[in-house]
């Protein structure tokens, strides 16, 4: 299995290693996931703006697992922000997917001014039970706070950009005090930390992979990790982060590689996008 699981603020208990699914082809989608639950895996992580969410939903109903084991998170694409348009926009990755775990706004995208009308929006679809647990991704502090104050509903998850270059210590101690899992998107850095002299030499010393050490890490700093994996050899090596612990030295040297810069320039609060729109159905 996949790993331990963590509980969230609303009492649910996400699995703490799961696979992202952006970038897999939609063709291969399907197989990957069987594969990937003969192995252990129990948490896939989608989006609508991804492209694949009708594969993703493909895949479940194939899989030889009860439904009830399977955690499922979309997102809220950027297309579609304001109440009514968030509503919509979940029905369609429900119709596409099915049941649906956890359901994040993608982007807060502060300049539409609509995110608090978003978040208005997941928590009546969580009041209504059609999706178990809701939650952010890339939402600073003050945005967090807003939406918490409109609603009393403060999120169970906020997916951020992190890695070892790049460890949020202040957005992570945020969300201790209000019992918000982080969730590390881009865990491995696009690629970038496998070739990171570090975590490189720690892995050749303990006789594990790069993506191992860097995967251990997160899991090791409380943190929910959704590494992408497109065939079997990349299954089986990010699952076997979950087998051995790193010791005390070497996490205070990849505590030391924090760089406290994006690796990807995307300022949350500048952030704007239309993907995911879907047109409204004619009456």
């Amino acid at each position: 299995m996949a790993g331990q699981t963590l509980t969230m603020n609303d009492g649910g208990a996400i699995p703490q290693l799961g696979l992202g699914l952006m970038f897999v082809p939609q063709d291969r989608l399907p197989g990957l996931m069987r594969e990937a639950v003969k192995l252990g895996y129990r948490h896939f992580d989608t989006a609508t703006h991804y492209g694949n969410e009708t594969e993703v939903g493909e895949g479940i109903r194939s899989l030889n697992i009860d439904r009830d084991e399977i955690w499922i998170t979309t997102k809220l694409p950027d297309g579609m922000h304001g109440y009514d348009a968030a509503l919509r926009a979940f029905d369609a990755s429900e119709k596409a997917i099915g049941r649906i775990d956890l359901y994040l706004i993608h982007w807060p995208q502060p300049a539409k001014g609509l995110y608090r009308s978003c978040w208005k929006a997941l928590v009546r679809l969580r009041a209504e039970k059609r999706v178990r647990s809701i939650g952010v991704a890339n939402f600073p502090r003050q945005l967090i706070d807003e939406i918490e104050g409109d609603t009393g509903v403060c999120p169970a998850v906020n997916q951020i950009e992190l890695h070892p270059r790049f460890q949020q210590h202040a957005a992570r101690a945020f969300h201790a005090d209000k019992h918000i899992l982080t969730e590390s998107w881009s865990p491995l850095e696009h690629g970038r930390v496998l070739v990171n002299p570090v975590i490189v030499e720690i892995a050749q010393r303990i006789k594990r992979s790069p993506a191992q050490v860097a995967l251990r890490w997160h899991l090791q700093s409380g943190l929910v990790v959704i590494p992408k994996a497109a065939d079997t050899r990349h299954l089986v090596d990010n699952l076997a982060a979950a087998d051995f612990v790193l010791d005390a030295a070497d996490m205070a040297r990849i505590a030391r590689l924090d760089c406290s810069g994006s690796a990807f320039g995307v300022d949350p609060m500048l952030h704007q996008s239309d993907r995911g729109f879907i047109e409204p159905c004619a009456d």
